[in-house]
């Protein structure tokens, strides 16, 4: 089934036309690479899936939600089943990991306080961080604070996870991980869709490949 349908969309950035003609098909449990230089439109893409850019030409379709017509209120119901995984971690730092999980948790409807630290504890578990639920951001290093971001992105069980240069920031090793780590979650049937620069791990960590050139995205055939 496809999670994600576009048919000829134009993506536009402050009214000036990032990419056009884009057509592509997502399934369940794909990983996907975003491959092309820095202003290539990667991003700009990805901000379309969970609704942060608008999508004014064309047919997009994620998760069942029309994105030309998607109503303002139906946009947390999106992104609620879409984790998100930046470069630049984005958590709160003045509150430690377990803190920084609940959060999301409350502000997406959980209540019970016992089913929410049982669930942050099996979803740390999940990414090798489950001793390090009282630590505060600072005190973690940069290949712990993406595994938070990650714990982060999984807690409402998304169907989709949208990772734009996870590894950006990481050494060589850390990323290596990383990697690992995501590549476990699309083999256990959630959609991945990574933007990178880095070649190396599309030669380890085969997937699927979409070129962003010329304001255009094109499928790599093998």
């Amino acid at each position: 089934m496809n999670l994600i349908e576009y048919q000829d969309v134009q993506i536009c950035q402050l009214e000036q036309v990032v990419l056009q003609d884009v057509s592509l098909n997502i399934g369940n449990g794909e990983f996907v690479y975003l491959l092309g230089k820095v202003g290539s439109g990667k991003s700009s893409l990805l901000k379309t899936i969970y609704a942060e850019l608008p999508v004014k030409t064309g047919k997009a379709t994620v998760l069942g939600y029309d994105l030309r017509n998607i109503r303002r209120k139906q946009i947390p119901y999106l992104r609620r089943k879409i984790g998100i995984v930046f470069q630049d971690f984005q958590l709160l730092t003045d509150r430690t990991v377990e803190e920084n999980l609940l959060f999301v948790l409350k502000a997406t409807g959980w209540k019970d306080k016992n089913v929410m630290k049982n669930h942050i504890n099996d979803i740390l578990r999940q990414v090798k961080m489950e001793n390090k639920a009282y630590k505060m951001p600072h005190q973690l290093s940069g290949g712990e604070q993406q595994r938070v971001v990650i714990a982060r992105a999984l807690l409402n069980s998304p169907e989709i996870i949208l990772a734009d240069e996870p590894t950006g920031n990481l050494d060589p090793e850390t990323g290596t991980g990383i990697m690992e780590l995501l590549q476990g979650i699309s083999q256990a049937g959630t959609t991945v869709i990574m933007s990178t620069h880095n070649m190396n791990w599309v030669k380890q960590y085969p997937g699927r490949e979409l070129l962003f050139e010329e304001g255009r995205v094109i499928e790599k055939q093998h």
